[in-house]
């Protein structure tokens, strides 16, 4: 095998074994507890059957509307689901990971000015 090739070889394995290790080390130091832990960051959408339940909790929480965003492990609990109403309002609601609400949060909305 050419010299070259060889160190590109490697010089890439190495790049690619960082990258593979360092992705495992912020998923295990992102996402703090389940209640309030620090927001690893990676705005990943609520999806499946978790999406369901946690929409249909927010949902009740806030009195209808629609589901309009989702996160797993935001910065404020497992689940954030945003609904927007009818009026342009949205509101946050954080559940923990057994669909428990912690807390609902008004973003505002509803106007142009």
């Amino acid at each position: 095998m050419d010299g070259k090739l060889k160190r590109a070889l490697v010089a890439g394995a190495a790049v690619a074994a960082l990258a593979g290790g360092g992705a495992a080390i912020a998923g295990a130091a992102g996402g703090g507890d389940d209640e309030g832990g620090p927001d690893d960051g990676n705005g990943r959408p609520v999806t499946g059957t978790a999406l369901d339940r946690a929409s249909s909790v927010a949902l009740d929480q806030t009195g209808g509307g629609k589901v309009t965003g989702s996160e797993v492990r935001d910065e404020q609990g497992y689940y954030e689901i945003e609904v927007t109403r009818d009026d342009g309002t949205q509101t946050d609601v954080h559940l923990d990971r057994d669909f428990n609400v912690i807390n609902a949060e008004s973003d505002g909305g509803g106007g142009d000015g």
